[in-house]
């Protein structure tokens, strides 16, 4: 892996070499927060690029109106990555205190109760979006053809929901346990299959969004499977060992177990289905524009989501790298990480959002071929570059306080940036509010914007506090 040419190695290397030459991050740590970073980053661009991929081809192959039934029905199933996200952000909240303690016992019954919890929570979901999917989807009125496109893509694509939740606990413990290039193989050979059977379903059997639906299914079971197989085995052929193995039948997670993932996953599961159901009222809101603001907008919205990829990657590496510290009492040092992840994040957002900026109109093309659609993304994915430099504030912050299990801050925060501004925004663009005229599509971009940067003020006061350092401390327990 190390022989290939790999520009998001190089690049994420470069910018913390720049930063240390500053004086902004001491070079060793910011090397390391590197090698743990890329590839998340990898990862993050591969998970992304399965919601894309899908709204791209069944947008050119079918056409604007699922363009936007797919982008109103995804929302719905990543309700599997919000939900699941919180429950693995306890995961890795614990296993990287608990790895860096050396207590394995305790990380076997973290593992299994992220598991547990993983699936009791998407599988009801995934029922009844299989269930009910049209009434659903027409609750954000995208309109009678849209509502039929995204009833078909949400019924069948529900069921990948436990899947992708596993997958994020597998991939949130071996980061946790200082690997990141397991589940950058994993996941990226997943995306790379999705990409290859959409090709399959979409265009060569004519399936159209059911395809899209199918091959976002396949794809996640798949990951899932190979991740199991990893964790009994202690190793994936042609990647080596795994630093967690987890043993099938002993360890079984205890209430304190179950009880402490709740606690610290359960904030983080708000915040996250805050700000991704956030979406639903978003796209209701949105859907008074009309179907073309309503594509344009879902655009703005998935290259707003690949440009959160280095979230992922510098979040979850001041995730582990601050947890292992915090686990072996190290409070200076987990500080000092935290701030230089947070420092290095920030720039490499700003990177990809200027350069998202300047290509806004080509990344409209590769969506659609509609001219009234492009004119309107343009605009929205320029507002949504400014906002990803936001959402890297918030993932670096977020990072730091789930280190220390201070998890309910986020939660606020994303409350406060999607009730108090960014739907009131909305809203004020489409209608007229007291007695003033719409504010029309301008004032969705101001709605993107502090709809990421509100939350990421709370965080960041909140980890400028400290006080994250001290929330959670693990008891020296057996094993």
């Amino acid at each position: 892996m190390s022989s290939l040419p790999n520009p998001v190695r190089a690049g994420i290397r470069a910018v913390g070499l720049l930063l240390a030459r500053a004086g902004w991050v001491d070079v060793r740590r910011a090397m390391r927060t590197a090698e743990l970073a890329w590839p998340r980053v990898v990862t993050g661009m591969a998970r992304m690029s399965k919601a894309t991929v899908d709204v791209a081809m069944v947008g050119l192959a079918v056409g604007p109106a699922a363009i936007a039934g797919v982008g109103v029905a995804t929302p719905f199933w990543t309700l599997a990555f919000m939900v699941g996200g919180g429950i693995a952000g306890a995961t890795i909240s614990l296993v990287a205190r608990h790895y860096g303690a050396g207590r394995r016992a305790a990380i076997d019954r973290a593992v299994k109760g992220s598991a547990a919890l993983a699936v009791a929570t998407t599988l009801p979901l995934s029922v009844l979006f299989w269930a009910v999917p049209e009434p659903l989807i027409a609750l954000v009125g995208p309109g009678a053809e849209a509502t039929g496109y995204g009833a078909a893509y949400l019924r069948l694509v529900g069921w990948a929901m436990p899947f992708a939740a596993l997958s994020l606990v597998a991939s949130r413990t071996l980061v946790g346990a200082g690997d990141a290039r397991t589940p950058m193989a994993v996941r990226v050979g997943g995306a790379a299959v999705n990409v290859l059977l959409n090709l399959a379903f979409i265009f060569g059997l004519g399936m159209g969004v059911r395809g899209a639906a199918l091959g976002s299914l396949v794809s996640n079971a798949g990951v899932a499977g190979v991740f199991a197989w990893g964790f009994a085995k202690g190793r994936l052929p042609g990647l080596g060992a795994l630093p967690v193995k987890i043993a099938a039948r002993t360890h079984a997670p205890d209430r304190a177990t179950l009880r402490r993932l709740v606690r610290i996953g359960a904030p983080l599961a708000g915040a996250n289905v805050v700000r991704g159901g956030g979406q639903f009222p978003l796209l209701a809101v949105v859907s008074l524009f009309g179907p073309s603001v309503v594509a344009a907008f879902v655009i703005a919205l998935r290259v707003r989501d690949f440009l959160n990829t280095p979230g992922w990657g510098f979040g979850l590496a001041s995730s582990s790298l601050a947890g292992q510290a915090l686990g072996r009492r190290q409070t200076g040092r987990a500080d000092a990480y935290a701030r230089e992840v947070l420092r290095f994040a920030v720039v490499v957002y700003a990177i990809g959002a200027a350069v998202a900026f300047a290509g806004a109109r080509p990344l409209a093309h590769l969506f659609t071929s509609e001219a009234d659609v492009i004119a309107l993304a343009v605009g929205l994915i320029r507002a949504a570059c400014v906002s990803a430099v936001f959402w890297g504030v918030l993932s670096a912050s977020v990072g730091a306080l789930r280190a220390g299990g201070d998890t309910r801050w986020p939660l606020y925060g994303n409350l406060l940036g999607l009730l108090a501004f960014a739907l009131p925004l909305a809203y004020a663009g489409a209608v007229p509010v007291l007695g003033l005229p719409a504010l029309g599509t301008e004032a969705l971009w101001a709605a993107l914007g502090l709809e990421m940067a509100v939350p990421a003020a709370v965080a960041y006061g909140r980890f400028r506090t400290g006080r994250w350092r001290q929330v959670e401390r693990p008891r020296r327990a057996a094993g």
